[in-house]
């Protein structure tokens, strides 16, 4: 029997490109995959918008169209170059790019404007997945854990998937209970280390935490970061670039120079960014009642080896693996977690997990803009 096909798009805070995949399910097949790097004048727009700034609507606007155009274009360069047939895809879900997410004030806005988007395809498109769970009193985030739990739950190991983008998460799956399953966002995973590395060495990314293995922690810096207070906000919870952002880092560093009079050399900032990520992992783990088992590491942070050890060395009672030994490389799971999305809004499903969300209730996601 012929499967339908969704196309899952998803471009998050590391705002490196745009993800695509091309994916059935039931059993999961992965069909095709694509990377659309963001033009430099498109990702520094969106930056930009990140933050307060003047003239944010007219720049939202733009950037809104811009977005959508190139993800129209990918989602049809997938299709040409993988021979796929537009009959046999069902729908594209969208998750658009994040350029604000502010829970304490009832609100998250993600641009690409999925009408452009359904024009330039001709195909359906699901997007806005968030704010239906917000509107239940949910954060909005994280939304992967219920993807997680149906494809990576299993009956005798409990097992913990770590996503590493540009903020970490966690989907806690505990063996045989679907009804315990639970994640939050940890902290930051690669957007602190990403903004440092570009500033430094102009690389968009440390790769494999070469730069970073050439520094040495410190511990004073490191403590002051872990202070930050969303470290002690209970769970259900969600973060971004509006409490992590270059700009928060800067003031942190010139506030330990002044106090310990001493001057950080970026190598050990760089260090320390990568302890940091790992340190919020492990506490974050901590907390919850899982006690050993399987960690599986998913976003491009998984193919950072160094960051991979500093992790692995503060809980030496888990097994860290790649989520490609599940069949799905690291880099396809968010992408292919909204294809699913797409897939449950489709068929009138829920897409979240009132533990994860602290939404009231389970909530079909995301709005359908038709052909």
């Amino acid at each position: 029997m012929k499967q339908d096909i969704y196309i899952g798009v998803m471009s998050g805070t590391s705002l490196d490109g745009v993800d695509l995949v091309a994916v059935s399910f039931e059993p999961l097949r992965l069909h095709a995959t694509l990377t659309a790097p963001f033009p430099n004048e498109l990702r520094q727009a969106l930056i930009a918008l990140t933050l307060p700034a003047d003239n944010e609507i007219e720049r939202m606007g733009v950037a809104d169209v811009a977005l959508a155009r190139l993800i129209g274009e990918s989602a049809n360069q997938l299709i040409a170059n993988h021979q796929l047939h537009k009959d046999d895809i069902r729908a594209i879900g969208s998750h658009g790019q994040t350029i604000r997410h502010r829970p304490e004030a009832g609100f998250t806005l993600q641009i690409g404007d999925p009408n452009l988007i359904a024009e330039i395809t001709g195909l359906p498109v699901v997007s806005d997945f968030r704010r239906r769970d917000m509107a239940a009193g949910g954060q909005g985030a994280p939304l992967v854990p219920a993807f997680h739990q149906a494809i990576f739950q299993d009956d005798h190991i409990d097992r913990i998937i770590l996503n590493l983008g540009g903020i970490a998460n966690i989907s806690v799956l505990p063996a045989g209970k679907p009804d315990k399953v639970f994640g939050f966002d940890t902290g930051p995973a690669n957007i602190l280390m990403d903004a440092w590395c570009f500033q430094h060495t102009g690389q968009t990314f440390d790769q494999d935490g070469a730069w970073a293995k050439t520094g040495i922690v410190n511990q004073i810096l490191l403590n002051q970061l872990l202070s930050h207070e969303y470290f002690t906000r209970p769970f259900p919870k969600s973060t971004g670039r509006e409490d992590f952002n270059l700009t928060w880092l800067l003031d942190q560093i010139q506030h330990v120079q002044q106090a310990a009079s001493v001057t950080l050399q970026p190598q050990d900032v760089q260090a320390t960014l990568l302890q940091f990520t790992a340190q919020t992992v492990i506490d974050a783990i901590f907390l919850t009642e899982l006690k050993a088992g399987e960690l599986w590491l998913c976003g491009g942070g998984a193919y950072n080896r160094t960051l991979w050890q500093a992790i692995a060395q503060g809980l030496p009672d888990w097994t860290l693996k790649s989520t490609s030994d599940m069949g799905l490389a690291p880099t396809w799971v968010e992408a292919t977690a909204f294809a699913w999305l797409t897939h449950q809004r489709i068929h009138h499903l829920s897409g979240n997990l009132p533990a994860v969300t602290g939404a009231k209730g389970l909530r079909v996601l995301g709005t359908l803009t038709h052909r």
